[in-house]
């Protein structure tokens, strides 16, 4: 379970984890039915992205491993280590929502039918559905001769279909078109909603697409192939090239599971397996329905069987004599998504593009909203005569059509895009105004742990420090400068950050520095502690590091939402948290002898983040800010409801429910809605 040689778990079934976490979280009873679906659809769509970005990777490694490559260290048996783990989850997954989830809808007067028959009273109303409205993207193809074009795509859903006749028997593929439909049909029937699958109303009529052939047997099956990779991301180049090679191996644009219906019959299944050419994929029995990630869209909706909402506070309080900006100049502020309203970081976009003082603009754009305002707010600011400066980073995992889409609609209105080169991926979320204010020139900006998206601000916890440190947002103008020269390598000396920790300059010096300093404070008798909250815990020269303290008696308190390779010790708590939104703030704090440094940023500890990565972290210097974040972390310190504490089996270990119950979530909202701003 971790690598004897440095004693850290793996990182993949740290993951699995993780994932069995979010999974637990459908069973607790306080969690709202809606919600237990929703964290079921998120489980199973964490577990097909496994699938397709860790297992071919696995599967590499394993196989270079067997050839006695001494450069990798992989356990033989780590594919079978997390195939238990994925079918154990799996079978609590079934567990759930057969024994919790279809009950307690039931109760309800909502009936989900999940591997039942169709109802006979709603049989010709589900016929004229699939007559109207899903026959025109039925694509069948036979299988002993599959047209040349027929490439079952990524994750998305088939039937294999048996047919006979008095003369022949043939098998044939049919799309179940949950890409182009929603993937469940309501209706309501005495007094009941009733949910079906898409899937079901296809099987119950495919006597209308195979006219006059027997329907034998219908089995359904999905194929998973692996997403693109930059796999120095991961590993050394040496390893990523041979992992890439053996990768390049695989037949049939990559495939990394062929998950099936059981009882296909053994010679149709060799037959499907041969002709989709699927023989180097791993080949898994699963249930009788696929791509639960759908789940998401179940679509009943009903307020109470949801979470309550939390209306959100809107902070800064607008002004009608006070700029944002004007109110950056004065003070920092930190605005809180998604307890605090996301309007404020609009606005301090849609206000540049507007100011008449406002000369330039300056951003980084990872993951971009389908119908995102703030790309708007940059288009309108270039129109207006600014001059705008936008950095896209292309290889954002699974957003990289959005980001290019977008990329050229700013190109096309004036905006100079500077697109990541293929070895520095820019993973920073920052963004930089001057103003020209007579002959005196004015910056405020931005800092972030997450991306400037309002979508996921709704869902994920960040922090966005607006200032105007004259220093801090200097040194971020000429990393703005390097970025925009696209050099494929960093000399950590081309600029002296003394206020950004930056990633491939500084960061991970600073870091360390940090971590000795505390280490020398417990040598010389004096207090010690590190705070360190983050969504993935990885690179071992940190881990090492944080070893090394813990041995000399510093304190050190983990959150640690996904990822985590350190196994807890003696002065090394673990804790995870999982709640209604996705915790994805990175904060740390050292002690410093009672002079407490903090610093925010968008970096993981990760080899990725920290090696082949541009990455900001940066210092708080206001108190007021300081201590607001203090006291968030406090409450996630004293969670007892959604927190666990991860031991040295690498379980999931719930915090005694000792004193008063704190959900750190809930109170962190309290605080924010019930603190009073100066």
């Amino acid at each position: 379970m971790f690598d004897t040689a440095t004693h850290t778990f793996d990182r993949d079934l740290s993951w699995l984890s993780f994932n069995e976490r979010v999974l637990l979280e459908a069973s607790r009873e306080a969690t709202p039915l809606l919600e237990k679906i929703k964290f079921l659809s998120i489980y199973s769509s964490n577990l097909d992205e496994f699938y397709r970005v860790r297992m071919p990777v696995l599967q590499a490694l394993k196989k270079l491993s067997n050839k006695n490559n001494n450069d990798i260290r992989q356990p033989d048996d780590l594919l079978k280590q997390a195939a238990e783990t994925i079918n154990k989850q799996q079978e609590l997954f079934g567990t759930i929502l057969k024994k919790i989830v279809l009950p307690q809808l039931k109760s309800h007067r909502i009936q989900f039918i999940y591997n039942d028959a169709i109802p006979e009273p709603l049989k010709n109303e589900l016929s004229n559905y699939f007559l109207a409205n899903v026959l025109a993207f039925i694509s069948p193809v036979e299988l002993s001769q599959p047209s040349l074009d027929f490439f079952p795509a990524n994750n998305q859903l088939y039937f294999l279909v048996n047919l006979g006749s008095e003369k022949s028997a043939s098998s044939y593929v049919v799309n179940i078109p949950s890409n182009e439909l929603s993937r469940f049909y309501e209706t309501t029937y005495d007094g009941e909603k009733y949910v079906f699958f898409i899937d079901d109303i296809i099987r119950e009529n495919l006597h209308l697409v195979f006219k006059e052939k027997l329907v034998k047997g219908c089995y359904s099956f999905k194929i998973t192939r692996n997403a693109e990779m930059d796999l120095t991301d991961e590993y050394n180049i040496d390893i990523a090239d041979l992992i890439e090679k053996q990768i390049q191996k695989r037949d049939l644009g990559l495939a990394t599971r062929f998950l099936h219906e059981p009882g296909i019959p053994q010679a149709t299944l060799m037959l499907l397996i041969q002709q989709l050419n699927l023989g180097h994929a791993n080949v898994v029995q699963g249930g009788r329905y696929h791509n639960l990630k759908d789940l998401a869209d179940f679509p009943v909706k009903d307020a109470s069987l949801s979470n309550n909402k939390w209306p959100k506070t809107i902070y800064p309080i607008f002004s009608s004599k006070l700029t944002l900006n004007q109110q950056i100049l004065e003070k920092d502020l930190l605005i809180n998504p998604p307890y605090q309203s996301y309007d404020s970081v609009l606005r301090f976009f849609n206000e540049a593009a507007t100011d008449e003082l406002t000369t330039e603009i300056y951003t980084t754009l990872y993951r971009v909203a389908s119908n995102s305002k703030i790309v708007n707010a940059l288009i309108t600011a270039a129109k207006n005569g600014k001059r705008v400066t936008v950095l896209v980073e292309l290889k954002a995992r699974f957003d990289e059509a959005n980001n290019i889409k977008w990329a050229k609609k700013m190109k096309a209105a004036g905006v100079n895009i500077i697109y990541s080169v293929t070895a520095l991926k820019v993973h920073a979320k920052v963004a930089l105004v001057k103003q020209k204010k007579g002959i005196r020139v004015q910056y405020t900006g931005l800092f972030a742990t997450g991306n400037f998206n309002e979508t996921t601000a709704n869902f994920y916890t960040d922090h966005v420090l607006m200032t105007a440190h004259k220093e801090m947002l200097s040194e971020l103008e000429m990393l703005f400068i390097f970025l925009a020269k696209r050099e494929k390598t960093v000399n950590p000396n081309l600029i002296n950050f003394q206020q950004l920790l930056v990633a491939q300059f500084n960061l991970q010096a600073k870091f360390l520095a940090l971590i000795q300093r505390e280490i020398d404070f417990a040598k010389s008798g004096q207090p010690a502690s590190i705070i360190i909250k983050l969504n993935n815990l990885e690179e071992e020269v940190m881990i090492n590091k944080l070893y090394e303290a813990a041995n000399e008696g510093v304190k050190i308190e983990l959150i640690i939402r996904g990822i985590c390779r350190l196994v807890p010790r003696q002065n090394i708590n673990i804790r995870r948290i999982v709640d209604r939104y996705l915790e994805h703030g990175r904060i740390f704090l050292f002690h410093n002898n009672g002079k407490e440094e903090m610093f925010l940023g968008s970096a993981d500890w990760m080899s990725r983040n920290i090696y082949r990565r541009i990455e900001v972290c940066f210092p708080i210097y206001c108190d007021k800010v300081k201590n607001e974040l203090k006291e968030m972390l406090a409450f996630q310190l004293k969670d007892n409801v959604q927190a666990v504490y991860i031991d040295t089996e690498m379980n999931n270990i719930p915090v005694p429910k000792e004193g008063n119950l704190v959900q750190s979530q809930l109170a962190i909202y309290q605080y924010l809605k019930n603190k009073q701003h100066d």
